[in-house]
């Protein structure tokens, strides 16, 4: 039985090593594109608007690109693969792509027409900002076409990981983050000239960036042999199937994104840069959500959807346990790092321009409180498309209900006192609230996993999290604040190096191996990259 769990965390790692590292790139380009952003426009008005503008249609691509069509394509997608013809599995195909474009188009159009209706909706305290309403709308119709091409974009991605291509799907979202850098930086510089607001120059770059995400795979989509044309049939199976598995993991599957929408509006209540706080602290804890959580579950997804449907559900609970393992592993000393580092890294990466000191410690305290919830979120990632590939739906639509009711009695509870702290610390409640509640649902209905050795395993790394952080306390105290670029990269890499050391160390000692495999794995991708 060793030998098994052994070679499940192993495949799982092997998988999640060539995500992880086109995650890491994309990640550090990510981050480059949120300097650009900080630095033009800091977090004033623009950037609020620009945040709420991107987030309209970004909702929707998350429920699209990395939710509910992703997860319930993949699960019939296999299905197909594994019992039907060539042939069908290429007409499910081509159907299921007709569909989506005349859906999404169709959502896009409804949406610029209505955007105006949207702003107000998601952040009716905008209208207090003169002009600040109809510079977010302008955006927003600017934007819009962006939840199409991105979720084309993971059709491809869900079918070129089914046939064992990791690596180049998940480059794809570089080329996002490239192109709106490089487009989006540049028009945001020319584009005044012509009497336009420069954060419009921004706007355009992502829908440049969206179109290279789509095209990139493309080549390996075609080198599979797969050819879309024209097709629909609202009658076929498997299309009907995708639709009844997407209807309510739409909402299932994306308690985040739905908080994320309220947590907008109670945003625009605070003060004045608040979403834009909020907004560079989250993306900043993205970073490790996508190199880890993302990957993971990229790399979990197809086996256990091929476990699901061959019946071996023993073993789904142990690729489960090994997929968890390895992301508690990772994101726990990464929260706990977030938390002791986080102003002097948000200083280093995004104090400069415009962005002040005061936005430095706004967004510190944002990030520190969504560094509560690291843990949660990379989990969720793992165990909500475990549900999708046994084809049940009903368990993360009340999760998702009662999360996103229990985010807006936090909010309500706590605003006052810590404004947009509050939004940040019941957005970590409320996913760790999910992910507890998912995990003894799925426990109940599979018959059981290794739970104990999770916990086990958990333990080990709490505690070698904690010795970290004493070692990384003392590596801060010999350092004084300073704005200084050199004395904040030694500041910020003294305590990384120190925690990463001491961390494997303690890991080491403690003898929890799944980690002991995906850090060395980690660390091979960082030193190569």
């Amino acid at each position: 039985m060793p030998e098994k769990k052994e070679t499940s965390a192993l495949r799982v790692a092997r998988s999640a090593k060539s995500v992880s590292a086109a995650v890491f790139l994309s990640r550090i380009f990510g981050l480059v594109r949120e300097q650009v952003l900080a630095v033009l426009f800091g977090a004033g008005t623009q950037m609020d608007a620009f945040v709420v503008a991107f987030r309209i249609p970004n909702l929707l691509r998350d429920l699209f690109a990395e939710g509910a069509l992703s997860s319930a394509f993949v699960t019939v997608f296999t299905e197909y693969e594994q019992r039907k013809t060539r042939e069908e599995t290429n007409r499910l195909v081509s159907n299921v792509f007709t569909a989506i474009f005349l859906i999404l188009a169709a959502i896009c159009v409804l949406g610029m027409i209505f955007s105006k209706d949207l702003v107000l909706i998601m952040a009716p305290e905008f209208s207090q900002v003169p002009g600040k309403v109809m510079l977010t709308t302008n955006l927003t119709r600017i934007m819009f076409p962006f939840l199409l091409m991105i979720s084309l974009a993971a059709l491809l991605m869900g079918l070129l990981n089914t046939r064992g291509y990791f690596f180049i799907p998940s480059f794809a979202s570089s080329c996002f983050n490239l192109g709106s850098i490089l487009v989006g930086g540049g028009l945001a510089i020319l584009i005044p000239s012509l009497g336009y607001p420069a954060i419009y120059g921004m706007a355009i770059g992502t829908l440049a960036g969206g179109a290279l995400q789509l095209l990139i795979q493309t080549p390996a989509f075609k080198k599979e042999g797969f050819r879309i044309r024209p097709f629909l049939d609202l009658k076929d199976p498997g299309l009907r199937k995708i639709g009844k598995l997407m209807v309510p993991a739409i909402v299932g599957l994306s308690a985040t994104q739905i908080n994320i929408f309220v947590n907008t509006n109670f945003a625009s209540r605070c003060a004045e840069g608040s979403v834009a706080w909020l907004n560079y602290a989250f993306r900043l804890m993205q970073f490790p959500i996508g190199l880890f959580g993302v990957a993971l579950s990229v790399a979990t997804l197809p086996m256990v959807a091929k476990q699901a449907t061959q019946g071996k559900i023993r073993e789904l609970g142990d690729t489960l346990v090994s997929s968890l393992t390895l992301a508690f592993a990772l994101t726990l000393p990464a929260a706990v790092g977030l938390w002791l580092l986080a102003e002097p890294i948000i200083a280093l990466i995004f104090q400069h321009g415009r962005f002040t000191h005061f936005d430095t410690m706004m967004t510190g305290e944002a990030l520190k409180f969504y560094a509560v919830g690291l843990m949660a979120y990379s989990a969720v990632k793992i165990i909500v498309p475990v549900y999708y590939a046994l084809n049940d739906t009903k368990w993360p639509v009340v999760a998702s209900f009662i999360s996103v009711a229990l985010n807006v009695i936090i909010i309500l509870i706590t605003l006052d006192r810590f404004q947009h702290r509050a939004i940040a610390l019941s957005t970590s409640m409320t996913i760790i609230f999910n992910f507890v509640f998912l995990s003894i649902i799925l426990y109940k209905k599979i018959g059981g996993y290794p739970v104990a050795r999770l916990l086990a395993s958990l333990l080990k790394i709490a505690i070698a999290s904690a010795i970290m952080a004493f070692a990384v306390i003392f590596t801060q105290k010999l350092f004084t604040y300073s704005s200084g670029m050199s004395a904040l990269l030694l500041q910020v890499f003294s305590g990384v190096l120190v925690g990463v050391i001491v961390y494997l160390a303690s890991v080491t000692v403690l003898g929890l191996k799944e980690a002991r495999e995906i850090m060395s794995r980690i660390l091979q991708i960082i030193t190569r990259a």
